[in-house]
C-alpha cells in the first residue's frame, strides 16, 4: 500500500557493461568497490561475491600496477567459475595506458574501463587518454570517464580562471571550478568519440565531496549532455556522516530523474562490513521509490507509552528474519521487495500505520490492554496474545507472501 513517488528519467542512451544496461529506460543500477590488493586474488574475489551477494550490479577494483593487471584474468575467470555473473569495472589512475597496453587479457576481462582524465599521464595526458581509448575499442569495452574535483586537470582549470578573470563580471572561483568540472567531461567524452568510441559506450561522473556543489555540477552536467550519469560523493565520509552527506547529495538529484548508476563511497572502519555500502544504496533508492530490493519494515521510534524494549525487540526480530529469507523469497515470490510491514508500538499511531502497509501489527504500549492486532491489505484480521505472538506473526507474515506472490513452500518450513 506505499505510495509510490513517479520519477521521469532524464533521457540518456543506453550503455551495456557486461551485460548490466546503464543508462537508458533501464533501472539506476547500484554498483561499489573492493577496498583489497587486487594482487592478492583470493581476497579480492571473496570481496567481490561479499559485494555481489549485497546487491551490487557492478563492482569496480583498482588496477594500479603490473600485478594487479595480472590477477584481473585469474579473479574474473574464478568469479565465473562460481556462477557470478557480475561485471568487473577496472579502475585505472596515472599509468592505465602502460597496463591496459602491456596486459591486454586485463582489458578483455573487465567490462569497463574507468579512467580520470585529470591524471592520466603527466606531459602527455592527451596522448595516454586516447591509448586508452584505443584499448577500449580494440576490446570493445565501455569506459567511464571520471572527474573528480581533487584530481582535476590543472590546465583546464587555469585556462578556465584566466578566461574568467577577463571578464567585465567574473565569477566566483568556486563557480569556475565547478564549470571545469563539467567541461573536463564533456571535452573528454568528445576526445573519445572523436578516437573512435561510439557515443553509447561512454558514461560520466563529475564527483565532489561537498553536498550543494554534487547537485550544482550534476545538474549543469545533466542539461549539456544525454550521457548516463554516475553519481556518488566522492569521499562520503565514516558512518552516519557518511551515509547522511550520500543521501543529502543523492535525493534531490535522483527524484530530478538526474542519474542512471549510483555509488556510496563510505569510509570503511577498521575490518567493518564493506558491503553496507551496497545496503545504504539500496535503501536510499528503495526510500525515494525508485527502486525496491527487500520487503520494509516500518516501527516506531518509541516514546513514554512504550517503555518495554519488546516491541524494539520485534522489530529487529522481523526485520532479521525477512533479511533471512530474503535470499529463497526474492527467487520464489516475485514482487515481494515491494511489500511494506508495519511492527508498531502502542495504539497511537499504530493500528493507522498498520492499516497503510501490506501487513502490521500494532503492539500495546506498556500500559496499554495487552493484545495486538494484525492489519492484512488495510483489513483487521486477528488479534495475538501472550509470549509467542512473535513466532506467530511471523507464520502469518509468511502465509501472507505465499498467497500474495506465489510458491508452493511450506509455512511450517521457513518459521522457527
Amino acid at each position: 500500500m506505499s505510495l509510490l513517488i513517479s520519477v521521469e528519467r532524464r533521457k540518456t542512451v543506453p550503455v551495456n557493461v557486461g551485460g548490466v544496461t546503464v543508462g537508458g529506460s533501464a533501472p539506476v543500477v547500484v554498483q561499489s568497490m573492493t577496498n583489497t590488493d587486487t594482487a592478492d586474488v583470493a581476497s579480492t574475489l571473496e570481496q567481490v561475491k561479499l559485494l555481489a551477494d549485497a546487491g551490487s550490479e557492478l563492482v569496480r577494483v583498482t588496477v594500479n600496477h603490473a600485478a594487479a593487471a595480472q590477477a584481473v584474468p585469474e579473479i574474473v575467470a574464478r568469479l565465473r567459475d562460481e556462477g557470478y555473473r557480475t561485471p568487473i569495472v577496472g579502475d585505472f589512475h596515472y599509468n592505465g595506458h602502460l597496463l591496459l597496453t602491456e596486459y591486454p587479457a586485463a582489458a578483455a576481462a573487465l567490462a569497463k574501463l574507468r579512467i580520470n582524465p585529470g591524471n592520466v599521464g603527466t606531459k602527455r595526458r592527451d596522448s595516454n587518454f586516447t591509448q586508452i581509448i584505443r584499448v577500449a575499442l580494440e576490446h570493445d569495452k565501455p569506459v567511464r570517464i571520471g572527474v573528480n574535483w581533487g584530481s582535476l586537470d590543472q590546465r583546464l582549470l587555469t585556462e578556465l580562471m584566466d578566461e574568467n578573470a577577463g571578464r567585465p563580471e567574473p565569477k566566483e572561483a568556486g563557480t569556475v571550478l565547478m564549470d571545469a568540472l563539467v567541461e573536463s567531461a564533456l571535452r573528454s567524452a568528445e576526445l573519445a568519440e572523436e578516437t573512435g568510441l561510439a557515443h553509447d559506450r561512454i558514461v560520466l561522473s563529475t564527483k565532489v565531496s561537498s553536498v550543494r556543489e554534487l547537485v550544482t555540477v550534476y545538474r549543469a552536467l545533466a542539461l549539456r549532455s544525454d550521457y548516463p550519469l554516475h553519481l556518488g560523493l566522492t569521499e562520503a565520509g565514516l558512518g552516519n556522516k557518511g551515509i547522511v552527506a550520500t543521501t543529502a547529495a543523492l535525493a534531490p538529484l535522483l527524484l530530478e530523474g538526474i542519474g542512471d548508476t549510483i555509488r556510496v563511497s563510505l569510509t570503511p572502519r577498521p575490518g567493518g562490513d564493506r558491503a553496507e555500502e551496497v545496503r545504504v544504496a539500496q535503501q536510499i533508492l528503495q526510500s525515494l521509490g525508485i527502486r525496491s530490493f527487500e520487503p520494509q519494515v516500518i516501527s516506531c521510534p518509541g516514546c513514554g507509552r512504550t517503555t518495554s524494549t519488546f516491541f524494539q525487540e520485534m522489530a529487529e526480530d522481523i526485520t532479521s528474519y525477512i533479511r533471512e529469507m530474503m535470499p529463497s523469497w526474492k527467487t520464489q515470490y516475485p514482487g515481494v521487495e515491494t511489500m511494506d510491514v508495519a511492527v508498531m508500538g502502542c495504539v497511537v499511531n499504530g493500528p493507522g500505520e498498520s492499516r497503510q502497509a501490506n501487513i502490521g501489527i500494532s503492539l500495546p504500549g506498556t500500559f496499554e490492554e495487552p493484545k495486538a492486532p494484525v492489519y492484512i491489505d488495510g483489513e483487521h484480521t486477528v488479534t495475538l496474545k501472550g509470549v509467542g505472538l512473535v513466532d506467530e506473526f511471523k507464520t502469518i507474515l509468511l502465509d501472507y507472501v505465499q498467497r500474495t506472490y506465489g510458491s508452493t513452500v511450506p509455512v511450517e518450513a521457513a518459521v522457527d
